[in-house]
């Protein structure tokens, strides 16, 4: 029989998380959310009590940090700090993003991790979750300045990482030309030319639709959960938060399934665009954002009937059927949720990594809509980059048409995984429970079999 201390509840299972992990309150709300539908289940399966299974994965692997110098163009040096969390690699070589922006820390980097563990499990491919990142700001920064900072980065990175053991990507301020960069020097140092890194070039071992991937991948989860209830996007409303690749892609494919996108958004605001964000007006603010560098704020010069919401309003105020925020972690609160719910909002798909806040998430779970959570519904993007390590380990490509069908497949299985262990028997699917419950058996079945490591 497991031993007294095995049998610990919730709150001391979480009183002892906010204890080792102090000052990180990102990182203890994603173990909370796991915790609080883990707990249950697991409550009569004595071999994940026995080994301490989830208390494992509640702690890092290793997490690694190291000084980044560089130079910027005036010949100033500058200092950041540049983290790597290897969170669990049961089931496969570590596997997620790198982030640069001003709001990384290490408590950030750990939930992104600890999330990431339970997305790619999944997603059915073999790839452990890890997260990396830097508090360094791209914004304002020369091509000049921002290829010094990745080299640097990447010369203290390169040691830690590999095709069979860690894989990072791209994420927030890390786009295409980031990833150039880093595969760039990677590649000057250890001579070997090798899939380190997705998100890379289509010249250089990339893979296609890697781009629009998780955006396209929110959209069919949503579509999935819509079906389940006899609905489609075709005639609904939707209000989206971001304007980068997850947000615009999103609205691309719910524009493209007849749906109409209401609003997109900054770190400064938003604009409500009544007319519809159609195709035209998306391919207008990709080119604002991916290439003049511009603000939301822009849009509404360009199109006059929309109208700007600033100081860094959110925009689940609007009156939509679906919303899916896309932007960044806790952009969503209990109030929003309640404010969504009120308006009528039927279902909320997570293109970003914990958009909703724990007392949104218990609004969402308690009103029984369709709510998709973000290691479910925005697994597309690291679904496609673990297509492309296999494209790079076959030294192949595959076409368009045959990756578009392989991510419809792959968000179709996790949406069944969902169902699977979601399912009351009132008939609702709590989308939140299946996909922690389905994440975490594979990983922990993983973890029992190599005994204790």
């Amino acid at each position: 029989m497991p031993a007294a201390e095995d049998h610990v509840d919730l709150p001391r299972f979480i009183a002892g998380v906010e204890k080792r992990n102090p000052g990180q309150p990102e990182f203890v709300q994603a173990v909370t959310e796991v915790a609080e539908d883990i707990f249950e289940w697991i409550g009569d399966k004595v071999k994940y009590h026995e080994a301490q299974i989830l208390r494992r994965i509640a702690e890092p692997d290793r997490v690694i940090s190291f000084r980044v110098c560089w130079q910027d163009d005036k010949g100033h040096i500058r200092v950041q700090r540049g983290w790597r969390v290897q969170n669990n690699n049961s089931i496969g070589p570590y596997k997620g993003g790198i982030r640069f922006h001003p709001s990384v820390t290490e408590s950030v980097l750990k939930f992104l991790a600890f999330e990431q563990t339970f997305k790619n499990a999944l997603t059915g491919l073999p790839m452990g979750g890890g997260k990396g990142g830097s508090n360094f700001n791209p914004k304002g920064k020369s091509a000049n300045e921002i290829m010094r900072f990745c080299q640097s980065f990447m010369t203290e990175l390169y040691r830690h990482i590999g095709a069979d053991v860690d894989v990072p990507a791209g994420d927030i301020g890390v786009g295409g030309r980031e990833i150039g960069y880093m595969f760039g020097q990677y590649k000057r140092i250890t001579n070997n030319f090798t899939g380190v890194l997705t998100g890379k070039g289509l010249e250089w071992g990339g893979s296609l639709i890697r781009t629009e991937a998780t955006g396209y991948g929110a959209v069919y989860f949503l579509q999935n959960m819509l079906k389940t209830k006899g609905e489609d996007i075709a005639g609904k409303t939707a209000v989206i938060s971001g304007s980068g690749n997850v947000a615009t892609h999103a609205a691309e494919k719910i524009v493209a399934l007849g749906g109409k996108v209401l609003t997109l958004s900054d770190s400064d605001g938003f604009v409500h665009d009544p007319d519809g964000i159609g195709q035209d007006k998306i391919d207008w603010v990709k080119d604002l954002k991916n290439v003049r560098r511009g603000r939301i704020a822009d849009y509404v010069k360009e199109f006059p009937g929309a109208t700007y919401h600033g100081d860094g309003a959110r925009p689940w105020g609007v009156p939509c059927d679906l919303a899916l925020p896309c932007a960044t972690q806790n952009e969503l609160d209990g109030k929003d949720a309640e404010t969504l719910l009120a308006n009528g909002c039927m279902a909320v798909s997570e293109g970003a990594n914990m958009p909703t806040d724990l007392d949104g998430v218990h609004a969402f779970k308690a009103a029984k809509i369709l709510y998709a959570p973000g290691k479910a519904s925005n697994a597309g993007g690291v679904a496609v980059s673990g297509l492309e390590m296999s494209q790079n380990s076959a030294r192949m490509s595959w076409k368009e048409a045959e990756l578009q069908t392989m991510l419809q497949d792959i968000m179709a299985g996790i949406h069944e995984r969902c169902l699977e262990y979601g399912r009351g028997a009132d008939g609702h699917t709590d989308y939140v429970k299946g996909a922690n419950i389905a994440g975490f058996k594979k990983v922990a079945d993983a973890m029992l079999a190599y005994g204790v490591v």
